[in-house]
């Protein structure tokens, strides 16, 4: 059982950065393989980036490589998603996600969800 709390989202303009963060808290002290994943008015909620339970691999949609990096910190149970050169395409809600053992791009690969935190891009 593991509970995700995402923080961090807001307004930010063209170009500006923000860093969103999910921390995780449950009865399980566990190491989960962890995604961040957005949803846009009227569109799929779509793969962001993913980070292994260890750190040591990570992964990225091509519309936001180069520009946002995942990390963790796995003393903290936390996940955190830097994004740079924000565009108003990015304007979404943002969720995290936990996983056993996956961390690839699909949403059926995770077993929990965050609330989700609101990023608006403006022009």
């Amino acid at each position: 059982q593991v509970q995700l709390v995402e923080s961090g989202g807001g307004l930010v303009q063209a170009g500006g950065s923000l860093r969103l963060s999910c921390a995780a808290s449950g009865r399980t002290f566990n190491v989960y393989a962890m995604g961040w994943f957005r949803q846009a008015p009227g569109k799929e909620r779509e793969f962001v980036a993913s980070i292994s339970m260890t750190g040591g691999s990570t992964n990225y949609a091509d519309s936001v490589k180069g520009r946002f990096t995942i990390s963790r910190d796995n003393a903290k149970n936390t996940v955190y998603l830097l994004m740079n050169s924000l565009k108003p395409e990015d304007t979404a809600v943002y969720y995290c996600a936990a996983g056993w053992s996956a961390h690839g791009s699909s949403p059926s690969q995770y077993n929990y969800w965050g609330q989700g935190t609101q990023v608006t891009v403006s022009s």
